[in-house]
């Protein structure tokens, strides 16, 4: 195993009626005026947004509102946000929703607290010194963002999605409410179910020989966990321990603990995934779902062992003549389970119909233009990346 350092500022408050504490918990950062930043109607509709202002009024904090967030966020509303809280002297921002939001919120903080154009932190022209202090009230379990360091943005300017990790800009306080997840549309939640597992699985997929075993157990055991709350999710929307399990998950899959004592994982998925949702707006995990099969298939001969583990650790099958025959045992019974709760395993099944120029671009724009190489566990140059997309295309 590696040395490491693990460090999570975040308050979290969990349960039922959380959101009502929302008001001192912000009464208690010190701050003047908060943006409430959020998505669509559904925030209004169910009355959460109402829930948030009159708990704020309560305390005498004042706010503004700004909706409008999309799944990948795009960094047009995001400096429609710095600018409207410049304009108001904002110096809190509350973001009510799922990882889109808080990513976009996060977005807000670096802008406003820093001078030049935002965009120049996701393009890693200089890291961001320091952010707006960010709360989130979570109501889709799927991204993390409310724990983890991370954010992601769509530029409307070729469309190019990029994330940026910083420590400055983890959440101060992350409310979750299990119940505020009930009314999820069923491929909503198991998109986000796929995105979690993603979290772990790109951190158990280690390029380190002798990874930490608390850590992998840990890492399986949150995988097998996941899988049995979104089946019982999907069956019964309302089940409050399901529920409440993948919010949970969601958080640890993504606050660093499941890459304790490792290189911190692989992630060449999610960067294969970050082009197909910026040119074709898809959801994150459904994506990650359509090209994780090829990935693994075309860079587990790198060390068949590791698939292995996982196949008979989390996915429970029987282990074959050879590592190799287990690991693809391993790979099937997952690509599966993800067909079991109606996600996609491959590019076409999300309605992209790849032509060899798209898969030209996408390899090319995931190698930041022919300047990077992507993944740990096996490092995949643009030919590689060309190579699995043509795989998951079909």
């Amino acid at each position: 195993m590696l040395d490491f350092e693990y460090h999570t500022p975040t308050h979290v408050v969990f349960g039922k009626h959380s959101v009502e504490k929302v008001g001192n918990l912000i009464q208690e950062q010190g701050c003047k005026k908060v943006l409430i930043h959020y998505g669509g109607g559904s925030a209004k509709r169910s009355g959460l947004l109402d829930r948030v202002a009159k708990s704020l009024e309560t305390v005498g904090v004042d706010y503004i509102m700004l909706g409008g967030v999309v799944p990948n966020p795009r960094l047009g509303l995001v400096r429609e946000g710095i600018a409207l809280c410049r304009k108001e002297g904002v110096d809190f921002i509350l973001a009510v929703g799922g990882g889109s939001v808080i990513d976009s919120s996060k977005a807000i903080g670096y802008g406003l607290a820093n001078e030049g154009d935002v965009w120049q932190y996701y393009a890693k022209k200089q890291a961001p010194p320091v952010c707006t202090p960010i709360g989130a009230i979570l109501t889709i379990a799927a991204a993390g963002s409310e724990m983890s360091d991370s954010s992601v943005i769509t530029n409307e300017d070729g469309w190019l999605k990029r994330g940026l990790s910083s420590e400055c800009c983890r959440c101060k306080f992350a409310i979750m409410d299990p119940t505020l997840t009930y009314t999820l549309p069923a491929y909503q939640t198991a998109s986000g179910a796929a995105d979690i597992m993603m979290h772990t699985m790109e951190r158990y997929f280690t390029a380190v020989d002798t990874p930490m075993s608390l850590t992998d157990q840990l890492a399986e055991s949150l995988l097998r966990s996941v899988m049995k709350d979104v089946t019982a999710a999907l069956k019964n929307p309302e089940d409050y321990d399901a529920r409440a399990g993948l919010m949970w998950a969601s958080s640890l899959s993504h606050n660093g603990l499941m890459g304790c004592g490792t290189d911190g994982g692989d992630w060449a998925s999610h960067q294969l995934e970050h082009e197909l949702g910026g040119k074709y707006d898809v959801a994150h995990g459904a994506g990650l779902c359509a090209v994780w099969g090829s990935w693994a298939r075309s860079v587990m001969p790198a060390n068949p062992a590791r698939f292995a583990k996982f196949a008979v650790n989390v996915m429970g099958v029987e282990a074959g003549a050879d590592d190799t025959e287990t690991a693809n045992r391993g790979i099937d019974a997952m690509e599966a389970f993800f067909q079991s709760i109606g996600m996609p395993t491959r590019i076409n099944q999300m309605g992209i119909d790849l032509s060899e120029e798209d898969m030209r671009e996408l390899a090319y724009k995931c190698t930041y233009m022919d300047t990077r190489k992507i993944g740990k566990f096996v490092s995949l140059d643009r030919d590689a990346i060309y190579d699995i997309y043509k795989l998951a295309r079909a």
